[in-house]
């Protein structure tokens, strides 16, 4: 068995934010993947990059997959940090990955269209989300692949302390969308703090992250 990490593209209308993107064309979103979430809430957190995000937030109030949202933080160089609460409305892939015991390392928009940055235990496992993308109407192309040995049965550049977390993380539903398991769920089951938790949980992701990049010849 090799695990993979592959890089797609998705476009559909009815994809999270992709109608807030189309309104302000100079947004760049792209996820906060190691943002802790309340399962109970349903918010979910992304960086945004916008010249005018009074048109960004006009967007928002627009779009038929987004239901509230708050500007959590904002800099001084055109970029914030965003909650958003999906609508039943929302093509979401998340689930898709989730129920086959992948994670979406990453999520960035490319104009109107989704680059995903996955991981995922079986290449085969893939199929599920053409599959799920044939039956919405959804465009999907693989871009990149990147295979591996068993996450369970090599570092990848990981720690055994990282491997396990990550592994844990992902058996309890941490990744999910809405997530099945909160941080303190995980740390719990590992016998550790919270925040230790979450440093191994966002060391792991990163080295995963940075492992398959290397892979591509390119470097941290």
């Amino acid at each position: 068995m090799a695990d993979i990490k592959a890089v797609v593209r998705a476009r559909h209308p009815d994809i999270v934010l992709t109608e807030t993107v189309a309104h302000d064309r100079t947004a760049n979103v792209k996820s906060v993947s190691e943002a802790g979430t309340d399962p109970t809430s349903g918010k979910f957190f992304y960086h945004i990059k916008s010249s005018d995000f009074s048109r960004f937030e006009d967007g928002l109030r627009e779009d038929r997959t987004v239901g509230e949202f708050e500007r959590v933080i904002e800099t001084r160089d055109e970029r914030a940090i965003y909650s958003f609460e999906y609508t039943d409305e929302a093509k979401l892939l998340s689930p898709v990955i989730s129920a086959a015991n992948g994670v979406i390392l990453d999520m960035e928009n490319d104009g109107r269209a989704w680059v995903l940055t996955v991981w995922i235990p079986e290449r085969t496992d893939l199929v599920h989300l053409w599959d799920y993308a044939q039956q919405h109407d959804i465009d999907i192309e693989l871009l990149r692949v990147n295979e591996y040995a068993s996450l369970g049965e090599t570092d990848a550049g990981l720690t055994d302390s990282q491997r396990e977390a990550l592994l844990v993380a992902c058996e309890m539903g941490y990744f999910e969308e809405p997530r099945n398991a909160t941080l303190g769920d995980v740390a719990a089951e590992l016998g550790i703090s919270q925040p230790a938790a979450s440093g191994l949980l966002r060391r792991g992701i990163k080295r995963l992250v940075v492992s398959s990049l290397m892979d591509d010849g390119r470097s941290e």
